[in-house]
């Protein structure tokens, strides 16, 4: 599916005889140039050795250069100074590899050295894992075969040009022709040696309601890396990184994205040698390996993305955005405008049942919502799902809580008609299908089904466990019950929860198995039920990553709703994941996480700024006030949701930098702008900042509904709105500017 923009941004390339097709990848000999419209990856193969030797990655080239000047005295010579494309263990360089193979004799030298390459138009799939796709016409692949003679193995490395997005992904395979089994202890699906340049890295961490908040490191000598060994790509860490320049801002200066395409275990690495050369390594991590291929099977890497920018950080997010909406997330609906919901959990918690759930979805419809989402507690026979400790696994309806099953309550509440419209409610539900609890039928009939080491003691965390989803039978069981749900009754939306991470395996590769059959469960019921809207959720932000986004239009943010918290979350995952795939919700108050009290139009704005808005409180109890204020929020939210939807988006001043953060969005056609300013906390002095606005037109004139002014496009990014702020804390504007 492809955006308006995206099809404009094609469309002017192809008439300014821009890169596409076969034009992005040449190949001169076995000097290799993968070419886009503001970027060059070039690499070659030595002639002597057969290793594959990097040249450049960065802004348009057209020539191979001679590599830098390196004294070869010392310790370190040979490949210690080159810079290559696919290090691997051994054969005098001792930095980082990014394959690390055990052999079955026990060795762990590998020697991959040139074959053959193939350039095809289009990109191949990876069977079994998430991926970029496109035609011939968006990407091109080339495809190099490499061989190692002593230990009888092979490795073939798959790049792929995205010329209109200035993106690399790279993945590769490795096939075992010899007659034992070796073992894979480490697989960075992108290796990159540049040279001595002057960088930092900016990374996110976080936890548990505090995700994604922005990290800037220097890139100094040693390693400088950061990985998840929680089993998924976690809160603390997410499998992204972008290297920047010193003077690199969000709208100007050069800036390097990396991003995973996988849900598990992860490490990144920028590692300055003694000559100044910055190895970039992002793949598997190598606590989670050990992967053993059998004589003539195949390891296959997951895929990373790289994108290069000279627009800033800014720039390179909206790369990501238009790249992973256009050619990598596969819902329907990603492109779609999403249904404004209610998500029953912070209005009833566990104390529901049909009566309670049917009332709350009628007072949802008189406020104009459009889907009702039945959150945790409406499971378990034996084991009933009163409280957390207990029936995580039995996805049976509570028939004390709904006598007559699923499918009579939901009736009622899809009987429902909108406020003002002629449409019908919506129906959707939460599920948490990987996990388990100890008390529950599914575990005292399969204790072997959960992720164990032996007879060490098992970690309970949140009162649960991890099923082992690397078994057969349990993606079938979990495939079995979800299709049986959405079988019994008219469900559209499913909340996909998971609320711990993986803490003991039999071995470090169950991480691996574990996170392929994920893949495998979620593409067959996403495949089998296309018409529903999937929303994952990992305690809130746990696994907003690329690989799910390939299957899922949109993730639950954070579980921290206040607002102020959540403009930095949001900003933070929006480095790499577009606002379109994010769910964002207005919580009541005083917030459960911080205990603040914010204006409904401040939490609002801030829920509205997401592809997918919604409300998480019981409507009954809004103050008079915040149940005057907001029908007008939710026509807003309408209003803004197809330009969040497939839109531009702009960081114009962040939250840890500004009391007055703002963000822009341009809509695909260029003639409509949303733009969100807020203050933090009211100060007689000194005086907000102008907000500079972005991405508009410098000569096109723009009225915007502020002050009912038109100015130029150019005034209002180089001297900007004045906002008048009210002497209060935590204040909000929506304003809209309209091309004339």
């Amino acid at each position: 599916m492809v955006g308006a923009r995206t099809r404009s941004v094609a469309l002017a390339a192809l008439l300014a005889g821009a890169v596409v097709g076969q034009d992005a990848i040449t190949a001169s000999g076995t000097n290799f140039t993968l070419a886009a419209n503001g970027m060059s990856y070039l690499f070659h193969v030595d002639t002597e050795s057969g290793d594959l030797v990097s040249d450049h990655f960065g802004g348009p080239t057209t020539d191979f250069l001679p590599p830098a000047y390196i004294s070869s005295s010392g310790w370190h010579d040979n490949l210690a100074n080159y810079r290559r494309e696919f290090p691997d263990v051994g054969r005098s360089d001792p930095r980082l590899p990014a394959i690390h193979i055990e052999h079955a004799d026990g060795d762990t030298v590998s020697a991959f050295l040139y074959r053959s390459h193939d350039v095809v138009q289009g990109k191949p799939s990876l069977p079994g894992l998430p991926a970029t796709y496109g035609n011939a016409s968006d990407v091109t692949t080339l495809t190099v075969q490499l061989y190692d003679n002593v230990s009888d193995v092979g490795a073939v490395l798959s790049y792929s040009v995205f010329p209109q997005y200035n993106a690399i992904a790279r993945s590769f395979k490795i096939t075992n022709n010899g007659t034992s089994n070796i073992s894979i202890e480490r697989a960075a699906s992108f290796s990159l040696d540049l040279p001595n340049l002057d960088l930092n890295m900016i990374e996110v961490q976080g936890d548990w309601a505090h995700e994604f908040n922005r990290v800037l490191r220097k890139i100094d000598f040693g390693e400088t890396t950061f990985r998840s060994t929680e089993g998924y790509a976690s809160h603390t860490h997410n499998p992204f990184f972008a290297l920047v320049t010193p003077t690199t801002t969000e709208s100007s200066g050069e800036a390097w994205g990396f991003n995973l395409v996988w849900t598990g275990s992860f490490e990144a690495t920028a590692q300055r040698f003694s000559n100044g050369y910055i190895r970039v390594l992002l793949g598997l991590n190598p606590l989670h390996t050990s992967i053993r291929v059998p004589p003539g099977e195949q390891f296959q890497s997951p895929e990373a993305v790289a994108v290069y920018s000279t627009e800033g950080v800014g720039g390179m997010s909206r790369t990501f955005h238009d790249l992973y909406r256009n050619h990598l997330s596969r819902s329907q609906y990603t492109f779609q405008t999403r249904p404004i919901l209610l998500n029953s959990w912070e209005g009833l918690g566990f104390n529901i049942n049909e009566t309670s759930l049917v009332s709350l979805a009628g007072e949802a419809e008189e406020l104009g919502i459009q889907l009702f989402v039945n959150d945790d507690g409406w499971f378990g026979v034996e084991y009933p799902r009163d409280n957390d400790t207990m029936g995580l696994g039995d996805w049976t309806p509570n028939p004390a809580k709904f006598p007559d099953g699923l499918d009579p309550y939901v009736e009622q509440v899809t009987n429902y008609t909108i406020l003002n419209s002629t449409s019908k409610l919506q129906f959707g539900i939460w599920v948490e299908p990987e996990m388990v609890n100890p008390n529950s039928t599914l575990y005292h009939e399969h204790p072997d089904w959960v992720l164990h080491a032996g007879k060490h003691a098992r970690s309970v965390t949140r009162n649960q466990l991890v099923l082992n989803v690397g078994l057969p039978e349990v993606q079938d069981f979990i495939i079995g019950f979800m299709s049986n749900l959405l079988s019994s009754a008219p469900i559209s939306y499913i909340k996909w929860d998971n609320n711990r991470a993986i803490h003991e395996m039999s071995r470090p590769s169950d991480d691996y198995t574990y996170i392929l059959g994920l893949y495998r469960v979620i593409d067959n019921l996403t495949m089998q039920y296309p018409n529903v809207l999937w929303e994952g959720c990992a305690s809130g932000g746990g696994r907003f990553d690329a690989g799910l986004l390939h299957y899922w239009p949109q993730h639950w943010t954070s579980d921290n709703t206040d607002a102020s918290a959540r403009l930095t979350i949001q900003l933070g995952t929006s480095l790499v994941y577009p606002p379109s795939a994010m769910g964002c919700h207005i919580s009541a108050i005083p917030n459960g996480n911080t205990h603040r009290n914010i204006t409904i139009e401040y939490r609002g704005h801030v829920a509205m700024m997401c592809g997918s808005f919604g409300l998480e409180l019981n409507p009954s109890e809004l103050s008079a006030s915040e149940a005057d204020a907001l029908p007008a929020i939710m026509a807003a939210a309408k209003r803004v949701n197809p330009i969040v939807i497939s839109g531009d988006f702009y960081r114009l001043a962040l939250p840890d930098n500004s009391n007055w953060p703002g963000v822009q969005f341009i809509s695909a056609d260029g003639t409509e702008s949303a733009v969100f300013a807020y203050q933090q906390f009211a100060t007689l002095k000194p005086a907000a900042p102008p907000l500079r606005l972005a991405g508009l037109d410098p000569s096109a004139r723009y009225t915007n509904d502020l002050d009912n002014a038109t100015y130029s496009g150019a005034t209002y990014m180089n001297a900007g709105l004045n906002i008048a702020w009210l002497g209060s804390d935590y204040q909000s504007k929506l304003i809209w500017l309209t091309k004339q």
